[in-house]
Protein backbone atom coordinates (compact mmCIF):
# COMPACT_ATOMS: atom_id res chain seq x y z
CA UNK A 1 0.00 0.00 0.00
CA UNK A 2 1.41 3.15 -0.77
CA UNK A 3 1.65 5.56 1.87
CA UNK A 4 -0.72 8.40 1.77
CA UNK A 5 1.99 11.10 3.16
CA UNK A 6 3.80 10.48 0.17
CA UNK A 7 1.32 10.75 -2.17
CA UNK A 8 0.32 13.86 -1.00
CA UNK A 9 3.59 15.36 -0.24
CA UNK A 10 4.95 14.51 -4.06
CA UNK A 11 1.69 16.47 -5.51
CA UNK A 12 2.48 19.03 -3.30
CA UNK A 13 5.97 19.59 -4.49
CA UNK A 14 4.92 19.48 -8.21
CA UNK A 15 1.88 21.57 -7.39
CA UNK A 16 4.70 24.30 -6.32
CA UNK A 17 6.77 23.76 -9.10
CA UNK A 18 4.47 23.90 -11.94
CA UNK A 19 2.57 26.90 -10.34
CA UNK A 20 6.12 28.58 -9.96
CA UNK A 21 6.97 27.60 -13.50
CA UNK A 22 3.87 29.15 -14.95
CA UNK A 23 4.05 32.51 -13.31
CA UNK A 24 6.54 33.33 -16.00
CA UNK A 25 5.22 31.64 -18.99
CA UNK A 26 2.40 33.60 -19.56
CA UNK A 27 4.02 36.95 -19.49
CA UNK A 28 6.80 35.32 -21.96
CA UNK A 29 4.31 34.47 -24.67
CA UNK A 30 2.39 37.40 -24.22
CA UNK A 31 4.95 40.12 -24.10
CA UNK A 32 6.22 38.35 -27.51
CA UNK A 33 3.62 39.35 -28.95
CA UNK A 34 3.64 42.89 -28.09
CA UNK A 35 7.49 43.91 -28.64
CA UNK A 36 7.09 42.37 -32.14
CA UNK A 37 4.23 44.41 -32.14
CA UNK A 38 5.75 47.17 -31.39
CA UNK A 39 8.97 46.96 -33.31
CA UNK A 40 7.05 46.13 -36.50
CA UNK A 41 5.66 49.51 -36.15
CA UNK A 42 9.23 50.69 -35.83
CA UNK A 43 9.89 49.31 -39.20
CA UNK A 44 6.71 50.50 -41.09
CA UNK A 45 7.04 53.95 -39.15
CA UNK A 46 11.02 54.43 -38.94
CA UNK A 47 10.42 56.28 -35.39
CA UNK A 48 12.82 56.17 -33.32
CA UNK A 49 10.18 56.21 -30.33
CA UNK A 50 8.35 52.87 -31.59
CA UNK A 51 12.11 51.15 -31.34
CA UNK A 52 13.58 52.37 -27.99
CA UNK A 53 9.65 51.28 -26.83
CA UNK A 54 10.36 47.88 -28.21
CA UNK A 55 13.70 47.58 -26.64
CA UNK A 56 12.24 48.66 -23.11
CA UNK A 57 9.94 45.54 -23.15
CA UNK A 58 11.94 43.68 -24.57
CA UNK A 59 14.38 44.47 -21.50
CA UNK A 60 11.54 42.64 -19.22
CA UNK A 61 11.00 40.25 -21.54
CA UNK A 62 14.40 39.32 -21.11
CA UNK A 63 14.33 38.79 -17.41
CA UNK A 64 11.27 37.04 -16.99
CA UNK A 65 12.08 34.46 -19.90
CA UNK A 66 15.36 33.28 -17.97
CA UNK A 67 14.18 32.97 -14.94
CA UNK A 68 11.46 30.61 -16.57
CA UNK A 69 13.84 28.55 -18.12
CA UNK A 70 15.61 27.89 -14.76
CA UNK A 71 12.28 26.98 -13.34
CA UNK A 72 11.08 24.73 -16.21
CA UNK A 73 14.19 22.19 -16.12
CA UNK A 74 13.19 21.70 -12.99
CA UNK A 75 10.23 20.33 -13.95
CA UNK A 76 11.29 18.02 -15.90
CA UNK A 77 13.59 16.03 -13.78
CA UNK A 78 10.82 15.58 -11.03
CA UNK A 79 9.06 13.35 -13.16
CA UNK A 80 12.35 10.62 -13.05
CA UNK A 81 12.80 11.42 -9.08
CA UNK A 82 9.22 11.51 -7.33
CA UNK A 83 7.54 9.65 -10.74
CA UNK A 84 8.97 7.26 -12.13
CA UNK A 85 6.15 4.70 -12.17
CA UNK A 86 4.30 7.12 -14.46
CA UNK A 87 7.63 7.88 -16.81
CA UNK A 88 8.23 4.32 -16.98
CA UNK A 89 4.09 3.48 -17.79
CA UNK A 90 4.02 6.39 -20.21
CA UNK A 91 7.81 7.18 -21.07
CA UNK A 92 7.25 6.36 -25.09
CA UNK A 93 4.49 8.89 -25.61
CA UNK A 94 5.00 11.67 -22.96
CA UNK A 95 8.50 11.97 -23.71
CA UNK A 96 8.19 12.24 -27.65
CA UNK A 97 6.76 15.41 -27.36
CA UNK A 98 8.72 16.80 -24.71
CA UNK A 99 12.12 15.99 -26.54
CA UNK A 100 10.29 17.74 -29.63
CA UNK A 101 10.04 21.07 -27.46
CA UNK A 102 13.44 20.88 -25.85
CA UNK A 103 15.58 19.91 -29.51
CA UNK A 104 13.18 22.19 -31.92
CA UNK A 105 11.26 24.81 -29.69
CA UNK A 106 14.13 25.79 -27.40
CA UNK A 107 16.65 26.13 -29.65
CA UNK A 108 14.67 27.78 -32.27
CA UNK A 109 13.71 30.15 -29.62
CA UNK A 110 17.47 30.24 -27.89
CA UNK A 111 18.70 30.88 -31.54
CA UNK A 112 16.49 33.58 -32.32
CA UNK A 113 16.04 35.32 -28.61
CA UNK A 114 19.67 36.06 -29.12
CA UNK A 115 19.75 38.03 -32.33
CA UNK A 116 16.83 40.00 -31.34
CA UNK A 117 18.74 41.30 -27.72
CA UNK A 118 21.97 41.09 -28.68
CA UNK A 119 21.73 42.18 -32.21
CA UNK A 120 20.67 45.74 -32.79
CA UNK A 121 22.58 47.94 -34.95
CA UNK A 122 24.57 44.73 -36.11
CA UNK A 123 21.84 42.90 -38.51
CA UNK A 124 19.33 44.29 -40.66
CA UNK A 125 16.31 45.79 -39.23
CA UNK A 126 13.99 43.49 -41.46
CA UNK A 127 16.20 40.64 -40.38
CA UNK A 128 15.78 41.76 -36.66
CA UNK A 129 12.11 41.97 -36.49
CA UNK A 130 12.02 38.36 -37.71
CA UNK A 131 13.65 37.05 -35.27
CA UNK A 132 11.88 38.88 -32.75
CA UNK A 133 8.68 36.99 -33.93
CA UNK A 134 10.51 34.39 -34.41
CA UNK A 135 11.17 34.52 -30.75
CA UNK A 136 7.60 34.50 -29.99
CA UNK A 137 7.04 31.55 -32.30
CA UNK A 138 9.42 29.72 -30.79
CA UNK A 139 7.50 30.28 -27.18
CA UNK A 140 4.19 29.24 -28.80
CA UNK A 141 5.59 26.34 -30.26
CA UNK A 142 7.13 25.24 -27.14
CA UNK A 143 3.79 25.40 -25.69
CA UNK A 144 2.73 23.71 -28.00
CA UNK A 145 4.43 20.36 -27.40
CA UNK A 146 4.10 20.70 -23.09
CA UNK A 147 0.64 21.34 -23.62
CA UNK A 148 0.07 18.44 -25.98
CA UNK A 149 1.83 16.02 -23.29
CA UNK A 150 -0.43 17.50 -21.06
CA UNK A 151 -3.44 16.97 -23.01
CA UNK A 152 -2.78 13.27 -23.79
CA UNK A 153 -2.86 13.24 -19.76
CA UNK A 154 -6.64 14.23 -19.89
CA UNK A 155 -7.32 12.60 -22.93
CA UNK A 156 -4.96 9.82 -24.07
CA UNK A 157 -5.05 8.61 -27.71
CA UNK A 158 -2.77 7.23 -29.95
CA UNK A 159 -1.37 4.86 -28.34
CA UNK A 160 -1.75 0.95 -26.91
CA UNK A 161 -0.30 -0.89 -24.04
CA UNK A 162 2.14 -3.31 -23.83
CA UNK A 163 2.22 -5.60 -21.64
CA UNK A 164 5.72 -7.57 -22.20
CA UNK A 165 7.31 -4.19 -21.08
CA UNK A 166 4.81 -2.75 -18.92
CA UNK A 167 4.14 0.91 -20.90
CA UNK A 168 1.74 2.58 -23.00
CA UNK A 169 3.34 2.84 -26.59
CA UNK A 170 2.59 5.41 -29.34
CA UNK A 171 1.23 4.08 -32.58
CA UNK A 172 -0.54 7.12 -33.83
CA UNK A 173 1.64 10.12 -33.80
CA UNK A 174 -0.96 12.50 -35.15
CA UNK A 175 -3.56 11.38 -32.69
CA UNK A 176 -1.59 12.51 -30.25
CA UNK A 177 -0.29 15.94 -31.94
CA UNK A 178 -3.69 16.65 -33.01
CA UNK A 179 -5.86 15.43 -29.78
CA UNK A 180 -8.78 17.57 -29.69
CA UNK A 181 -8.12 18.42 -25.92
CA UNK A 182 -4.33 19.49 -26.90
CA UNK A 183 -5.91 21.97 -29.47
CA UNK A 184 -8.34 23.92 -27.09
CA UNK A 185 -6.08 23.70 -24.20
CA UNK A 186 -3.31 25.10 -26.00
CA UNK A 187 -5.32 28.17 -27.73
CA UNK A 188 -6.42 28.98 -24.02
CA UNK A 189 -2.80 28.77 -22.65
CA UNK A 190 -1.73 31.16 -25.70
CA UNK A 191 -4.58 33.98 -25.68
CA UNK A 192 -4.40 34.26 -21.81
CA UNK A 193 -0.49 34.33 -22.67
CA UNK A 194 -1.57 37.62 -24.38
CA UNK A 195 -3.89 38.94 -22.08
CA UNK A 196 -1.02 38.25 -19.04
CA UNK A 197 1.23 40.32 -21.15
CA UNK A 198 -1.05 43.02 -21.55
CA UNK A 199 -2.30 43.38 -18.18
CA UNK A 200 1.45 43.67 -17.20
CA UNK A 201 2.00 46.39 -19.51
CA UNK A 202 -0.84 48.69 -19.12
CA UNK A 203 -0.12 48.38 -15.61
CA UNK A 204 3.45 49.32 -15.93
CA UNK A 205 2.78 52.01 -17.76
CA UNK A 206 -0.27 53.45 -15.73
CA UNK A 207 2.69 53.39 -12.83
CA UNK A 208 4.46 56.04 -15.20
CA UNK A 209 1.43 57.86 -15.52
CA UNK A 210 0.81 58.28 -12.28
CA UNK A 211 4.27 59.61 -11.49
CA UNK A 212 4.24 61.64 -15.01
CA UNK A 213 6.82 60.63 -16.53
CA UNK A 214 7.29 58.87 -19.65
CA UNK A 215 3.54 59.94 -21.14
CA UNK A 216 4.16 59.26 -24.77
CA UNK A 217 5.79 55.76 -23.81
CA UNK A 218 2.69 55.23 -21.86
CA UNK A 219 0.28 55.93 -23.78
CA UNK A 220 1.49 54.38 -26.46
CA UNK A 221 2.32 51.13 -24.89
CA UNK A 222 -0.78 50.98 -23.19
CA UNK A 223 -3.14 51.55 -26.51
CA UNK A 224 -0.92 48.75 -28.14
CA UNK A 225 -1.40 46.38 -25.20
CA UNK A 226 -5.07 47.15 -24.33
CA UNK A 227 -6.06 45.91 -28.18
CA UNK A 228 -4.15 43.21 -28.22
CA UNK A 229 -5.00 42.12 -24.49
CA UNK A 230 -9.19 43.02 -25.68
CA UNK A 231 -8.23 40.43 -28.78
CA UNK A 232 -6.21 37.65 -26.60
CA UNK A 233 -9.00 37.77 -24.20
CA UNK A 234 -11.81 37.36 -26.59
CA UNK A 235 -10.33 34.45 -27.73
CA UNK A 236 -9.60 32.59 -24.15
CA UNK A 237 -13.14 32.94 -24.13
CA UNK A 238 -13.68 31.51 -27.86
CA UNK A 239 -11.71 28.71 -26.86
CA UNK A 240 -12.45 28.11 -23.09
CA UNK A 241 -16.16 27.39 -24.94
CA UNK A 242 -14.32 24.61 -26.89
CA UNK A 243 -12.68 23.67 -24.02
CA UNK A 244 -15.71 23.31 -22.23
CA UNK A 245 -17.12 20.86 -24.42
CA UNK A 246 -14.43 18.80 -24.48
CA UNK A 247 -14.58 18.23 -20.75
CA UNK A 248 -18.09 17.49 -20.84
CA UNK A 249 -17.30 14.98 -23.37
CA UNK A 250 -13.87 13.24 -22.13
CA UNK A 251 -13.83 14.66 -18.51
CA UNK A 252 -17.04 14.67 -17.03
CA UNK A 253 -16.54 14.41 -13.45
CA UNK A 254 -14.24 17.55 -13.58
CA UNK A 255 -17.01 19.57 -15.30
CA UNK A 256 -19.33 18.49 -12.60
CA UNK A 257 -17.08 19.23 -9.80
CA UNK A 258 -16.24 22.50 -11.33
CA UNK A 259 -20.29 23.04 -11.01
CA UNK A 260 -20.75 21.37 -7.13
CA UNK A 261 -23.11 19.54 -9.78
CA UNK A 262 -24.46 16.95 -7.76
CA UNK A 263 -27.04 15.68 -9.79
CA UNK A 264 -27.55 16.26 -13.88
CA UNK A 265 -30.23 15.94 -16.30
CA UNK A 266 -31.23 17.91 -19.18
CA UNK A 267 -31.14 21.99 -18.95
CA UNK A 268 -28.23 21.40 -16.39
CA UNK A 269 -28.05 24.62 -14.79
CA UNK A 270 -25.03 26.68 -13.96
CA UNK A 271 -24.10 27.41 -10.54
CA UNK A 272 -22.67 31.60 -10.60
CA UNK A 273 -22.59 31.04 -6.52
CA UNK A 274 -24.16 28.67 -4.22
CA UNK A 275 -27.11 29.15 -4.65
CA UNK A 276 -27.25 31.06 -7.30
CA UNK A 277 -28.03 29.25 -10.36
CA UNK A 278 -29.43 30.29 -14.26
CA UNK A 279 -31.04 27.48 -15.69
CA UNK A 280 -29.99 25.50 -18.74
CA UNK A 281 -26.52 27.73 -19.53
CA UNK A 282 -24.60 24.69 -18.28
CA UNK A 283 -26.36 22.67 -20.54
CA UNK A 284 -25.30 24.85 -23.44
CA UNK A 285 -22.05 25.05 -22.58
CA UNK A 286 -21.13 21.44 -22.68
CA UNK A 287 -22.83 20.67 -25.17
CA UNK A 288 -24.30 23.68 -27.44
CA UNK A 289 -28.02 22.65 -26.73
CA UNK A 290 -30.05 23.96 -23.90
CA UNK A 291 -31.59 20.26 -23.76
CA UNK A 292 -28.45 18.51 -23.79
CA UNK A 293 -27.59 15.99 -20.88
CA UNK A 294 -25.26 17.28 -18.37
CA UNK A 295 -24.14 14.41 -15.88
CA UNK A 296 -23.65 14.96 -12.17
CA UNK A 297 -21.19 13.59 -9.70
CA UNK A 298 -24.07 10.94 -8.82
CA UNK A 299 -25.06 10.39 -12.10
CA UNK A 300 -21.34 9.46 -13.13
CA UNK A 301 -20.77 7.36 -10.09
CA UNK A 302 -24.00 5.43 -10.62
CA UNK A 303 -23.59 5.38 -14.62
CA UNK A 304 -25.04 7.00 -17.17
CA UNK A 305 -26.37 7.21 -20.82
CA UNK A 306 -24.46 10.37 -22.66
CA UNK A 307 -26.07 12.51 -25.51
CA UNK A 308 -24.43 10.38 -28.12
CA UNK A 309 -26.30 7.19 -26.60
CA UNK A 310 -23.16 5.52 -24.87
CA UNK A 311 -23.71 3.81 -21.75
CA UNK A 312 -21.16 4.39 -19.04
CA UNK A 313 -20.49 2.14 -16.21
CA UNK A 314 -21.31 2.34 -13.11
CA UNK A 315 -17.61 3.08 -10.28
CA UNK A 316 -18.20 -0.26 -8.91
CA UNK A 317 -18.35 -1.90 -12.87
CA UNK A 318 -15.19 0.40 -13.67
CA UNK A 319 -13.58 -0.75 -10.75
CA UNK A 320 -14.51 -4.36 -10.98
CA UNK A 321 -13.29 -4.49 -14.65
CA UNK A 322 -10.15 -2.98 -13.89
CA UNK A 323 -9.15 -5.93 -11.15
CA UNK A 324 -9.62 -8.03 -14.43
CA UNK A 325 -7.41 -6.43 -16.12
CA UNK A 326 -5.00 -6.33 -13.30
CA UNK A 327 -5.35 -10.10 -12.24
CA UNK A 328 -5.33 -10.73 -16.27
CA UNK A 329 -2.11 -8.66 -16.56
CA UNK A 330 0.17 -10.51 -14.30
CA UNK A 331 -1.37 -13.68 -15.10
CA UNK A 332 -0.06 -13.06 -18.61
CA UNK A 333 3.45 -11.97 -17.22
CA UNK A 334 3.50 -15.34 -15.17
CA UNK A 335 2.50 -17.81 -18.10
CA UNK A 336 4.10 -16.08 -21.31
CA UNK A 337 6.97 -18.56 -21.31
CA UNK A 338 5.47 -21.53 -19.46
CA UNK A 339 2.02 -21.89 -21.17
CA UNK A 340 1.83 -19.48 -24.49
CA UNK A 341 -2.11 -20.77 -24.78
CA UNK A 342 -3.11 -19.91 -21.43
CA UNK A 343 -1.25 -16.43 -21.77
CA UNK A 344 -3.12 -15.80 -24.90
CA UNK A 345 -6.21 -15.73 -22.86
CA UNK A 346 -5.05 -13.85 -20.33
CA UNK A 347 -3.97 -11.47 -22.66
CA UNK A 348 -6.68 -11.43 -24.49
CA UNK A 349 -9.18 -10.73 -20.95
CA UNK A 350 -6.38 -7.78 -20.53
CA UNK A 351 -7.42 -6.15 -23.44
CA UNK A 352 -10.83 -6.44 -23.19
CA UNK A 353 -10.60 -4.53 -20.27
CA UNK A 354 -7.85 -2.22 -20.54
CA UNK A 355 -10.22 1.07 -20.85
CA UNK A 356 -10.71 -0.02 -17.04
CA UNK A 357 -7.16 -0.89 -16.09
CA UNK A 358 -6.20 2.08 -13.47
CA UNK A 359 -9.92 1.49 -12.06
CA UNK A 360 -8.41 -1.62 -10.79
CA UNK A 361 -6.14 0.43 -8.09
CA UNK A 362 -9.46 2.24 -6.72
CA UNK A 363 -10.79 1.16 -3.34
CA UNK A 364 -13.91 3.10 -3.47
CA UNK A 365 -16.16 5.01 -5.41
CA UNK A 366 -15.35 7.99 -2.79
CA UNK A 367 -11.47 8.14 -4.51
CA UNK A 368 -13.28 9.18 -7.52
CA UNK A 369 -14.69 12.26 -6.71
CA UNK A 370 -11.80 15.35 -6.68
CA UNK A 371 -11.69 17.94 -4.51
CA UNK A 372 -15.48 19.87 -5.39
CA UNK A 373 -14.87 23.58 -3.38
CA UNK A 374 -11.67 23.98 -4.72
CA UNK A 375 -12.18 23.09 -8.11
CA UNK A 376 -15.81 25.15 -7.81
CA UNK A 377 -14.22 28.01 -6.58
CA UNK A 378 -10.91 28.16 -8.89
CA UNK A 379 -13.29 28.08 -11.85
CA UNK A 380 -14.81 31.29 -10.53
CA UNK A 381 -11.79 33.03 -9.61
CA UNK A 382 -10.67 32.29 -13.20
CA UNK A 383 -13.91 33.17 -15.01
CA UNK A 384 -14.84 36.06 -12.97
CA UNK A 385 -10.89 37.82 -13.16
CA UNK A 386 -11.27 37.56 -16.76
CA UNK A 387 -14.28 39.08 -16.85
CA UNK A 388 -13.01 41.96 -14.85
CA UNK A 389 -9.71 42.39 -16.67
CA UNK A 390 -11.61 42.36 -20.09
CA UNK A 391 -13.66 45.46 -18.97
CA UNK A 392 -10.73 47.16 -17.68
CA UNK A 393 -9.07 46.91 -20.90
CA UNK A 394 -11.90 48.07 -22.73
CA UNK A 395 -12.28 50.95 -20.41
CA UNK A 396 -8.88 51.71 -20.62
CA UNK A 397 -8.81 51.81 -23.84
CA UNK A 398 -12.08 53.73 -24.20
CA UNK A 399 -10.30 56.24 -21.95
CA UNK A 400 -6.99 56.60 -23.94
CA UNK A 401 -8.48 57.47 -27.27
CA UNK A 402 -10.47 59.90 -26.05
CA UNK A 403 -7.25 61.87 -24.34
CA UNK A 404 -9.11 61.17 -20.83
CA UNK A 405 -7.04 58.08 -19.19
CA UNK A 406 -4.52 60.88 -17.38
CA UNK A 407 -7.01 62.39 -15.68
CA UNK A 408 -8.96 59.45 -14.38
CA UNK A 409 -6.03 58.44 -11.57
CA UNK A 410 -8.42 56.09 -9.81
CA UNK A 411 -8.53 53.71 -13.22
CA UNK A 412 -4.48 53.90 -13.47
CA UNK A 413 -4.20 52.50 -9.67
CA UNK A 414 -6.85 50.29 -10.84
CA UNK A 415 -5.28 49.18 -13.63
CA UNK A 416 -1.51 49.01 -12.10
CA UNK A 417 -3.31 46.41 -9.18
CA UNK A 418 -4.71 44.27 -11.49
CA UNK A 419 -1.00 43.08 -12.50
CA UNK A 420 -1.52 40.19 -9.93
CA UNK A 421 -4.95 39.52 -10.18
CA UNK A 422 -4.30 38.00 -13.46
CA UNK A 423 -1.83 36.01 -12.25
CA UNK A 424 -4.04 34.96 -9.55
CA UNK A 425 -6.69 33.63 -12.83
CA UNK A 426 -3.93 31.53 -14.54
CA UNK A 427 -3.11 30.01 -11.49
CA UNK A 428 -6.73 28.95 -11.18
CA UNK A 429 -7.06 27.78 -13.99
CA UNK A 430 -4.30 25.13 -14.27
CA UNK A 431 -6.06 24.51 -10.41
CA UNK A 432 -9.40 23.87 -12.57
CA UNK A 433 -7.28 21.65 -14.92
CA UNK A 434 -5.38 19.52 -12.63
CA UNK A 435 -7.13 18.97 -9.98
CA UNK A 436 -10.05 18.85 -11.44
CA UNK A 437 -8.76 15.27 -12.91
CA UNK A 438 -7.78 13.50 -10.01
CA UNK A 439 -7.49 11.05 -9.01
CA UNK A 440 -6.31 10.36 -12.20
CA UNK A 441 -2.23 11.13 -13.36
CA UNK A 442 -3.90 9.71 -16.98
CA UNK A 443 -7.50 9.97 -16.86
CA UNK A 444 -9.05 6.53 -16.62
CA UNK A 445 -5.71 4.46 -16.39
CA UNK A 446 -3.05 4.94 -13.76
CA UNK A 447 -4.30 7.15 -10.48
CA UNK A 448 -1.87 9.17 -8.40
CA UNK A 449 -1.04 7.00 -5.99
CA UNK A 450 0.20 4.67 -8.70
CA UNK A 451 2.55 7.00 -10.44
CA UNK A 452 5.05 7.86 -7.60
CA UNK A 453 7.97 6.53 -6.86
CA UNK A 454 9.64 4.37 -4.43
CA UNK A 455 10.97 7.30 -2.25
CA UNK A 456 10.75 8.45 1.48
CA UNK A 457 8.16 11.06 2.44
CA UNK A 458 11.33 12.63 4.42
CA UNK A 459 13.02 12.75 1.00
CA UNK A 460 9.94 14.44 -0.98
CA UNK A 461 9.39 17.33 2.43
CA UNK A 462 13.37 18.16 2.70
CA UNK A 463 13.43 18.89 -1.80
CA UNK A 464 9.46 20.75 -1.29
CA UNK A 465 10.89 22.96 1.15
CA UNK A 466 14.45 23.31 -0.80
CA UNK A 467 12.66 24.27 -3.72
CA UNK A 468 10.54 26.61 -1.49
CA UNK A 469 13.71 28.37 -1.01
CA UNK A 470 15.14 28.34 -4.56
CA UNK A 471 11.96 29.61 -6.32
CA UNK A 472 11.37 31.77 -4.14
CA UNK A 473 14.41 33.21 -4.19
CA UNK A 474 14.12 33.35 -8.20
CA UNK A 475 10.78 34.66 -7.99
CA UNK A 476 12.27 37.90 -5.65
CA UNK A 477 15.55 38.60 -7.94
CA UNK A 478 13.11 38.80 -10.98
CA UNK A 479 10.72 41.32 -9.29
CA UNK A 480 14.16 43.47 -7.72
CA UNK A 481 15.72 43.52 -11.43
CA UNK A 482 12.31 44.15 -13.17
CA UNK A 483 11.31 47.28 -10.70
CA UNK A 484 15.11 48.46 -11.16
CA UNK A 485 14.60 48.30 -14.94
CA UNK A 486 11.09 49.62 -14.95
CA UNK A 487 12.56 52.59 -12.75
CA UNK A 488 15.66 53.61 -14.83
CA UNK A 489 12.66 53.93 -17.53
CA UNK A 490 12.58 53.14 -21.37
CA UNK A 491 14.33 56.60 -21.61
CA UNK A 492 12.64 57.43 -25.20
CA UNK A 493 13.31 60.89 -24.07
CA UNK A 494 10.24 62.05 -26.08
CA UNK A 495 7.60 63.48 -24.50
Amino acid sequence: MVESALVDWSRLQFALTAGYHWIFVPLTLGLAVIMATMETIYVIKGDEFWKKTAKFWMKLFAINFAVGIATGIILEFEFGTNWSNYSWFVGDIFGAPLAIEGIFAFFMEATFFAVMFFGWEKVGKRFHLASTWFTGIGAAISAIWILIANSWMQHPVGMEFNPDTVRHEMIDFWALVLNPVAVSKFFHSWFSGWMTGAIFVIGISSWYLLRNRERRFALSSIRVAAIIGIIGTLAVMFSGDSSAVHVAKYQPMKLAAAEGLEDGGEKAPFSVVPGVEVPGVLSILATHDIYGYVPGINNILDGYTDNDGVTHLSAEEKMERGKIAIDAFGEYRALKDSDPSAAAEARATLEQNIEYFGYGYINSREELVPPVPLVYWAFRVMVGIGGLLLCLMVVVLWAERRKRLEGMRWLLWASLLSIPLVYLAGQAGWIVAEVGRQPWVIEGLLPTKAAISSVSVGAVQTTFFLFVAIFTLFLAIEIRILIKAIKEGPKTDVE
